[in-house]
């Protein structure tokens, strides 16, 4: 369903249900350990107040007891949000407009003179996915060893990549399509990104992240590692099956070097944290209220009922509006981003699990994350069964 860029000033409606909907936040959250996650953790604050739930164990053998409710995970994907405002901040401060061309800034590359920052936030530039390109025909091509490499990832991950390689990598291999004549999601966008901050900034995306976003809201729990290995207490496990000589073995990796995702996924957060930074982004404590307007203008995807803006998917809800959303997930850890664009509900969760080669666990992420949306922002109740 295409979107026009005012559906996005739309808020969802009060849930129609006459109680407060724990019940059923509740019950979805049971649902998705019995799908096999691992264990979850929800935050969320609309009218009836603010409401924590839980569900599942914090590691695959249930000896830990439930996940922390306030538990430290590598939020995955979540990061590309921390980061357009991050490259947001600086067009704000006038250091580069949104449809500048981004190679002048980053010679070394030799990116395509068209694609400009917008089409790397929006995901519009058609460079390649470092970590493999999947196509509509089901074919995909590989790039760096990233969790779908099996073994193969479980063995070098704690290999360091420089981002500029795993840029350099992306841009060896074909374009998926002229610079913004179409859309599909590449981590690599998310790379480039980053390298363009240090570039403008002189500091490191830890630094700048730091400085900008992670000190002024007070984030104790939030970190943009790059390298660094470690998740800190209090936190549940990740781990990642593998399959040899028809034996399964689950290593835990819950420390790695995120750096094969580099800031198209890497940082750590908290529900929390998640919580007070998206406050504060819909609040208009980050940016000023044209980029904002920028951000939440939404370019139509081929996921149905949701569009893109920069570093954000809005999700049509019909007559309950709309909602900013991101979720993430990176090798046995995961979170939860959801908020109105007015502030005044939002929804954010943690989770851990055991990822695969074979990703197994996509689809019932998928069909969690659609329910917990659907009934914090639509008031609909889980499905039975």
């Amino acid at each position: 369903m295409a979107m026009t860029t005012t559906d996005h000033h739309r808020t969802p409606a009060a849930p129609r249900a006459a109680d407060d909907g724990r019940d059923a936040l509740q019950q979805i959250l049971d649902d998705a350990v019995a799908a096999g996650i691992t264990g979850i953790t929800l935050r969320v604050r609309d009218e009836h107040g603010a409401w924590t739930g839980a569900a599942g164990h914090g590691d695959w053998e249930g000896a830990t007891g439930a996940p922390p409710i306030d538990g430290h995970v590598r939020i995955g994907s979540s990061t590309k949000t921390f980061i357009a405002t991050l490259a947001l901040s600086l067009v704000a401060e006038g250091r580069i407009a949104l449809d500048d061309p981004v190679g002048p800034v980053l010679p070394d590359l030799e990116l395509d003179p068209r694609v400009s920052l917008r089409m790397l936030l929006q995901h519009t530039s058609g460079i390649f996915n470092h970590t493999g390109e999947y196509y509509p025909d089901g074919s995909v091509v590989p790039g760096i060893p990233a969790t779908t490499a099996g073994r193969e990832w479980v063995e070098h991950r704690f290999d360091d990549h420089d981002p500029r390689d795993l840029a350099r990598l992306a841009l060896s291999r074909p374009a998926r399509f002229e610079p913004g004549t179409d859309w599909s999601y590449s981590n690599t966008n998310y790379v480039i990104a980053r390298l363009l901050v240090e570039a403008l900034t002189g500091e490191t995306v830890a630094a700048a992240m730091e400085r900008r976003i992670i000190s002024p809201l007070g984030l104790t729990g939030t970190l943009q590692p790059t390298t660094q290995t470690d998740v800190p207490a209090p936190h549940a496990r990740a781990g990642f099956r593998i399959e040899e000589d028809g034996a399964q073995q689950i290593i835990d990796v819950t420390r790695q070097n995120p750096s094969w995702i580099s800031s198209g996924g890497d940082m750590i957060s908290t529900a929390r944290d998640l919580q007070t930074f998206l406050r504060a982004l819909m609040g208009g404590q980050l940016l000023p209220p044209a980029l904002r307007e920028e951000m939440l203008t939404p370019r139509p995807t081929p996921i149905p009922g949701s569009g893109y803006g920069l570093g954000v998917f809005v999700e049509d809800l019909g007559a309950h509006g709309t909602v900013v959303t991101h979720h993430g997930g990176a090798a046995g850890h995961g979170a939860l981003m959801a908020i109105t664009p007015d502030g005044s509900r939002v929804m954010t969760g943690t989770m851990n699990y055991v990822d695969d080669a074979g990703l197994s666990l996509a689809v019932p992420f998928q069909r969690l994350s659609q329910s917990l949306v659907r009934a914090v922002f639509a008031g609909e109740a889980p499905a039975q069964g």
